[in-house]
């Protein structure tokens, strides 16, 4: 049996409907369980938020894994994915950097400083796989579902060899992305994958447990190739539901130049 809900009742009533009949258990949590993000390389064992606010996605999560684990003891798996991606991802976040990048060519893009700033993605085939192995082996425990952490910067190089973009990477401190009405994550009128410098353990998440369990990790390149492809099908300046658009970007870049 494989759960993907949060939401109180629905787990609850899957619970005792289905319980009794399942061998095996995996319930599919996230790392925004985790009550504290600055910290890299944190690992399964680290303290997750109390479960007081339901309408809050991670302290769902939280109630629904200690539900679980009352109900089916040792029969259960919770898997904690990070970022998932991969093609026809529908938030755009990961997906947004090669499209823009593809979509500029020789031109400018407008990306946030990178110093220290972090990747950690997992494209959702590999997660499905090992979810569905996972089971018919019966693991066990609680598990983050995560890529290998890797420089924001580095994922844009390899972003922009994969599209053969030949323009300039333009930074803009957070300082003067906020001011203008940028937004961090996700949404509209944002910059996908910048965080705030607190939370930057969000995508730097400990996968030891992942990889010794048989966890797979598609290349980035071919990751980025597949979603590119994805991406120039479905029309590289198309509405997104994360990002700038081209036209926003422009005018932000033409800010900044007057202020340089």
């Amino acid at each position: 049996m494989i759960e993907l809900s949060y939401e109180p009742a629905f787990v609850e009533e899957a619970l005792a409907a289905l319980s009794a009949h399942a061998a095996h258990w995996t319930l599919v949590s996230t790392v925004s369980v985790y009550a504290n993000q600055q910290q890299p390389a944190a690992n399964e064992d680290a303290a997750v938020h109390e479960p007081k606010d339901m309408g809050d996605y991670g302290q769902a999560k939280v109630a629904a894994e200690r539900t679980s684990e009352r109900v089916l003891g040792e029969r259960l798996l919770i898997a904690r994915p990070g970022l998932i991606t991969g093609p026809k991802d529908p938030t755009d976040r990961f997906s947004y950097w090669v499209s823009r990048l593809a979509l500029a060519g020789a031109a400018q893009v407008l990306i946030p400083a990178v110093q220290g700033r972090y990747v950690q993605v997992i494209d959702v085939r590999d997660v499905a796989a090992w979810i569905i192995d996972a089971g018919q082996r019966e693991l066990q425990g609680v598990v983050n579902v995560v890529g290998t952490p890797r420089p924001l910067a580095d994922v844009l190089d390899t972003a922009a060899q994969v599209v053969g973009f030949t323009g300039e990477l333009v930074a803009a401190e957070d300082q003067w992305l906020q001011e203008h009405q940028v937004s961090y994550w996700s949404g509209e009128r944002s910059l996908p994958l910048w965080l705030p410098r607190e939370d930057f353990g969000f995508l730097q998440r400990g996968n030891r447990r992942y990889k010794s369990a048989a966890g797979p990790e598609r290349d980035m390149t071919d990751l980025l190739a597949d979603i590119l492809a994805d991406e120039r099908a479905r029309a590289l300046d198309r509405e997104r539901r994360a990002g700038l658009d081209r036209g926003q970007e422009l005018e932000l870049l033409a800010e900044l130049a007057r202020r340089g």
